[in-house]
């Protein structure tokens, strides 16, 4: 029987978020039906494609704690972190997931797991050492609202055309620079073999195209709800702990901190912005282009949001 928590769901949000799902829909649609309709057997690239997400999707916690040198933790060895957890779990009515410590200094916190039972949550040295604890359980409430709306399997599975889209156009210009194309069609003779010779380098032009078309917008896509996914995560870890301000606080804190450490760290963990409470390299400024490739919204966006919400709670100081 599933499971229902308690963190708040944002009506406005999840409208967004479900457009967003939709629109990948209707490319997932539209980039098979292509495929089929040139006729290209497509279905070693699929199962490739395929494989990649499986791995992904069952061992995204493994390869996330691998990456950021984090190993899990017991009740004994961080007792703090542990009740803080524990507290949250309860409150929000959900299983009591995994965690996890980093060693890296990069003040950050992540979830995954495919499933609420499946969970892992790791916080990093630096974020201990930087945040209040009130601060710190803002910031895993966030987390856990990850969890529970199941945040890792969606967003796996949401990427799945891009990564298909990805693959297809790598498979074909290798294929065209050591073998001469993928061997679809061809005529008889000089002028058949010429011509179907033609026919073949314009279908795989065009797939080409698409691909990195369809490619293109999938990524867009899913950066976008990457980032109304992180909105509702803020959302309703504020909601559960009945404090707007001190996620606000916690953010604000790792921000600055960001500032102090090395660019060349930041660099070495942007491969795990995904995972991230917040981005190891921020997109700057409001509302611009380069919040168009983020997976998170702007701080301004975050701390605007919550301010609203403090609002709205009465919790304004």
């Amino acid at each position: 029987m599933s499971r229902t928590t308690r963190f708040a769901k944002d009506r406005g949000l999840t409208a967004r978020m479900t457009f967003t799902i939709f629109l990948l829909g209707l490319v997932y649609v539209l980039f098979f039906g292509l495929l089929i309709a040139v006729g290209v057997g497509a279905l070693t690239v699929v199962v490739i494609a395929a494989i990649f997400l499986f791995v992904q999707y069952f061992y995204a916690d493994k390869i996330a704690l691998f990456g950021m040198r984090g190993h899990l933790v017991t009740e004994d060895q961080e007792p703090q972190l542990y009740q803080i957890v524990e507290r949250l779990a309860a409150l929000a009515d959900m299983p009591m997931p995994k965690i996890a410590v980093s060693e890296l200094d990069i003040p950050n916190a992540f979830a995954t797991g495919r499933s609420p039972s499946k969970a892992v949550v790791c916080v990093t040295r630096g974020l201990q050492r930087r945040l209040s604890p009130q601060e710190l359980e803002a910031v895993l409430s966030h987390e856990l609202s990850h969890v529970a709306h199941r945040d890792v399997a969606v967003m796996t599975i949401a990427s799945f055309i891009g990564v298909l889209a990805g693959l297809l156009i790598r498979v074909m210009f290798y294929s065209e620079l050591f073998s001469g194309g993928l061997g679809y069609g061809g005529g008889r003779g000089r002028g058949g073999q010429m011509q179907g010779g033609g026919q073949l380098v314009a279908v795989e032009m065009l797939i080409m195209l698409v691909s990195a078309i369809v490619y293109a917008i999938s990524f867009l896509l899913i950066r976008a709800l990457s980032r109304y996914r992180e909105l509702a995560a803020d959302r309703s870890g504020a909601i559960l702990i009945g404090r707007p301000a001190l996620l606000k606080s916690a953010l604000l804190r790792i921000s600055g901190a960001m500032g102090q450490i090395p660019t060349r760290d930041l660099r070495s963990a942007q491969a795990f912005n995904a995972f991230f409470f917040t981005p190891a390299i921020a997109p700057r400024g409001g509302i611009g282009l380069g919040e168009l490739f983020s997976t998170h919204p702007s701080l301004e966006k975050r701390i605007a949001q919550l301010d609203a919400l403090e609002r709205q709670l009465g919790t304004a100081e």
